[in-house]
């Protein structure tokens, strides 16, 4: 049967190296996993939940089929609100997060598309769970019964802790297990507004035996195996909330520069308290230094200001806490304003009427400003005709007037406002006013020329706006339109000499900008303001920036070039251009694009097409890439690549692809193949011809031979037509026909094919309850010098450097040790929504005892739920022989599952034992037709059945029965 296989196949590659077939399929898609799950479960309507715990590896791979191969893209839903996928989209098959926390669980979504169809999607939820450390805090409640003459003290004792799921707690006096009802002293219950996640234990008015250790035990039940966590707590007589001292003053008051140290104490409290200093608005300075109870904050600031806290906390009672004010002494920003008499609204100065000169400063503490007043030099003081107040209650804090009353002439001179604080050590602030025949009021106005400003996108630019008066207020610039923000987001921006400078002006800048004067610093009357219009030009923005367009010789081509946005847009011009060749120029119309057509397209009409599109500002520019240069091809990963492994030391791979829009270009005449080893540099290549005409969706294909076995190959496909090479595509083919499973489950089992090839072994696992472990190797590296007459000398198929489990048998190994190698978790299809599953599957596996000191090889099936592996289902005992044998048998599990492989070590070191070429397949397993010798692996049906035609079908057809 064999050889019949063998001639059916060479005869379906001999009679046509190509087969053509529809192929284009829309994607699907399933996520299986890896990493280190905890379990998963099938709930119902499919909904399947990945549990994993915290700090774990979260592994979870997107399987699509379908052609094109499709784009893939990972998304999740938060786990709470604020979380928003800090990772962000990931756009690949594996999504890996090495130490996952518990706000990475949630529900991730993997999204499929081709551009055929509607998207694929699947998702899986993760529930990542913790357990954190108990927290137990004490509380006393002392009340007075007023007929008896004695004091009633209740403790409560509550114990906390954090976890998913829910936690169970236990709670011990000494070596003594609390429940509620074993002493009637005792009561043990759940708070009900905290949902289960706290248990108090209450000690009713208090014994002597009440003073002991308790301990609270959390559980999880070691799920994903998280063990319990307990915590310790010592009630004795002496217990107590903690209590504290502050050896400080509040507030404290210094000057910038000087260093404050905070002294906190503990002054009561069973156990002893422990101290952390906390900041109000803010973390610490990171300049703080902490020792104990000390926080010592050196060279002050006034951002280093604020109200700060100890706080005690020994988990009995409330936390102490008090608290002291740091102030920071300083002065800053002095301003003056000019108020002319305001009983007469006048808008100047003059002679017989009021004056107001108005002085203002930021003083910190405000309690320590004091202002006092200079004319010409000399101190001055309050009197009937010149009135000083300290502090003006209709304005802002930091205020002092002086009221000149019946303005003279001998009143003109330099006033003076001196601001200091009381306590010394800050520089004082001086303002001086100067009040002459020459104060007058401000006006504005802006200069000839600079409005409207017209200025180029990227340009820097500076609004001005003439301001005459004595003194010169400060100037305010804003946006005409209120709601509009000035270039640096503010909605406000000062000047002091009138001008806006706006560095890297872009096209949202233009617009109207207003500046009117302000009261500092010059006359409080109605604000002067002009108008000053900005406009900035910038180059046309059209599309499309780039395209590539791709056509056969002979056709026509049409190019469109629009004008998306232009300032001045009124006259635009257009140039078309082949390199450096001009072929059309003239003026863009009111529908503001241009074309160019190509009629008959020739060899020389091949090239990249600019068309330059320009105003004042600048040049606006459309590329078009012609080239007569075919689409890259397309492989096709979804199919089964059959392996036709005539030698042992080689193996011939079938390259499927298809290719991408044929007839956009030239008729493909051939395509050139380059493939090399992964680990070398060099290329071989050939020429495989075609000789008809390619159709959308033809499924192309081509014999690799002579591969060496078990090499990976980089592969690369470039078809040629008679203008030349067009793109090429690479991808990596590995000596496997089985498809990679990088997850450790199987959902809805179908077929699962192990070679232990690759190198997570297939997800299989060790058991670390076992004496030894099982190993990877192959007989090309097997070291058989001191055991030469043991174990086998080559793989199944006969090849030094494949790969197989085994057990080593030598010292220090002793007799009746066990190796236990466990299977990744199968789910079981379910036949109806309601019910289990009965399928039936053919369990396979080839295993070598060769050897006079052989021991057993036992294989166990271990169902979801069972504690123990229970019997095993297959076992054989002593030496088998130098050969590779198979043993199948039909299963029939009710639920999810494993698989357990255990080598017993017999009673000396020649017995090795070696397991190859695990499969499980659903259905019974086919007594009379084993797979052939020299197949390894196969890929699942539903992959490699929707490919093939006669006379390939049949071949197919036939592997697959074999199998």
């Amino acid at each position: 049967m064999d050889l019949v296989l063998a001639v059916l196949w060479m005869l379906a590659t001999l009679l046509d190296v190509f087969d053509c077939h529809g192929v284009y399929a829309p994607p699907t898609v399933r996520i299986v996993h890896s990493g280190q799950a905890c379990n998963i479960e099938e709930e119902r309507f499919t909904e399947r939940v990945y549990t994993i715990r915290e700090g774990e590896i979260l592994e979870l791979t997107c399987l699509v089929t379908g052609h094109p191969r499709p784009q893939i893209r990972w998304t999740k839903t938060a786990g709470s609100a604020s979380d928003r996928f800090q990772d962000s989209s990931v756009f690949n098959e594996t999504l890996r997060i090495t130490k996952i926390q518990r706000h990475q669980g949630g529900r991730y979504y993997c999204k499929a598309e081709n551009g055929l169809g509607s998207p694929a999607i699947k998702s899986i939820r993760v529930d990542v769970y913790y357990l954190d450390d108990p927290i137990v805090t004490v509380h006393q409640s002392i009340g007075e019964a007023k007929e008896q003459f004695y004091y009633e003290r209740t403790v409560f004792l509550r114990c906390v802790a954090n976890s998913n799921p829910p936690v169970r707690y236990s709670w011990r006096r000494g070596r003594e297990i609390l429940s509620q009802g074993s002493d009637k002293g005792v009561e043990i219950y759940e708070p009900f507004f905290t949902q289960g996640e706290t248990k108090i234990l209450k000690l009713k008015n208090l014994r002597p035996q009440d003073y002991a250790n308790y301990s609270c035990i959390a559980s999880v039940r070691n799920v994903c195996g998280i063990p319990d966590k307990m915590v310790l707590f010592r009630l004795t007589n002496k217990t107590a909330s903690p209590l504290i001292k502050l050896l400080v003053e509040d507030p404290i008051v210094v000057n910038p520069g000087e260093t404050v140290t905070l002294v906190c104490i503990t002054s009561g409290g069973e156990p002893p308290p422990t101290l952390t200093w906390v900041r109000s608005t803010d973390v610490l300075p990171d300049k703080s230094v902490l020792h104990e109870g000390t926080l010592t904050l050196p060279a002050v600031t006034s951002e280093d200001a604020g109200v700060y806290s100890c706080v005690a906390n020994n988990n009995v009672g409330n936390p102490a806490k008090k608290s002291t004010t740091v102030i920071v002494r300083a002065l800053k920003k002095g301003r003056f304003w000019i108020t002319p008499d305001p009983y007469h609204n006048d808008d100047n100065i003059q002679i017989g009427r009021e004056v107001k000169i108005s002085c203002q400063v930021e003083a910190t503490p405000p309690e320590e400003l004091a202002f006092s007043w200079l004319k010409n030099g000399r101190p001055l003081r309050s009197s009937e005709r010149m009135v000083i107040t300290q502090t003006d209650p209709d304005v802002s804090p930091g205020t002092t007037n002086l009221d000149i009353i019946d303005l003279k002439f001998t009143d003109f001179g330099t006033y003076t406002c001196m601001a200091s604080l009381k306590g010394g050590g800050i520089p004082d602030i001086s303002i001086d006013v100067n009040i002459s025949s020459t104060t007058v009021p401000p006006n504005l106005t802006i200069p000839r020329g600079k409005s409207p400003l017209v200025t180029r996108e990227g340009d820097t630019v500076e609004l001005q706006c003439l301001v005459s008066g004595k003194p010169k207020p400060i100037i305010l610039w804003s946006r005409a339109d209120k709601e509009v923000p000035m270039p640096d987001g503010s909605m406000q921006m000062e000047s002091y000499d009138g001008i806006l400078r706006i560095v890297n002006v872009s096209r949202e800048m233009t617009g109207s900008y207003r500046c009117q004067t302000s009261q500092y610093n010059g006359f409080n009357v109605k604000p002067r303001e002009a108008i000053v219009e900005l406009i900035v030009q910038y180059p046309p923005t059209v599309e499309p920036v780039f395209t590539e367009i791709r056509q056969g010789l002979g056709r026509n081509i049409v190019m469109n070039c629009k004008v998306l946005r232009a300032y001045p847009s009124r006259v635009l011009t257009y140039e078309w251009r082949l390199g450096n060749k001009l072929l059309d120029y003239g003026q863009i119309n009111s529908q503001l694009y241009t074309k160019h057509v190509i009629n008959n397209l020739t060899r020389e009409g091949y090239g990249v097409y600019n068309c330059s599109i320009m105003n004042e500002a600048g040049i606006g520019r459309c590329s078009f890439l012609v080239s007569g240069k075919a689409y890259a091809p397309e492989f096709y990963y979804d199919t089964y690549n059959p392996l036709w492994l005539d030698r042992p030391r080689y193996y011939v791979y079938n390259l499927q692809w298809t290719q991408m829009n044929p007839s956009a270009v030239d008729q493909i005449v051939a395509y050139r193949l380059g493939f090399k080893q992964i680990s070398h540099q060099r290329w071989w290549e050939q020429e495989i011809p075609v000789n008809h005409v390619i159709q959308k969706e033809e499924l192309l294909q081509y014999n690799l031979s002579e591969l060496i076995r078990p090499e990976t190959y980089e592969v690369r496909l470039t078809p040629i037509t008679r203008l030349g090479e067009g793109d090429s595509t690479i991808r990596i083919i590995k000596y496997s026909g089985v498809r990679r499973l990088p997850a450790p489950i199987n959902p809805h089992l179908r077929e699962f094919i192990c070679s232990f090839e690759e190198a997570p072994i297939c997800s299989f696992s060790q058991d670390k309850t076992d004496n030894f472990d099982w190993l990877k190797q192959s007989a090309a590296t097997r070291d058989t010098k001191y055991t030469p007459n043991t174990g086998p000398n080559a793989d199944r198929t006969g090849s030094r450097d494949g790969f197989f489990m085994y057990i080593e048998a030598s010292r220090p190994r002793k007799p009746g040790e066990k190796a236990r190698l466990v299977s990744p978790i199968f789910n079981v299809a379910p036949k109806n929504p309601y019910g289990t599953s009965s399928s039936t599957y053919c369990f396979s596996f080839y295993y070598h005892m060769y050897g006079k000191h052989i021991g057993a090889l036992n294989v166990y099936l271990k169902l979801k739920g069972q504690t123990t592996s229970g019997n095993p289902v297959w076992s054989i005992r002593g030496n088998q022989g130098q050969h590779w044998r198979q043993a199948s048998m039909n299963i029939q599990p009710s639920t999810s599952f494993q698989v357990i492989f255990e080598g017993v070590r017999g009673e000396g070191i020649e017995g090795d034992i070696a397991i190859d070429d695990v499969s499980i397949v659903e259905g019974e397993c086919m007594k009379d037709n084993p797979p052939p010798k020299n197949l390894k692996s196969s890929s699942p049906p539903s992959v490699r059945t929707h490919i093939w035609q006669l006379p390939v079908t049949l071949v197919v057809a036939l592997l697959t029965n074999r199998r």
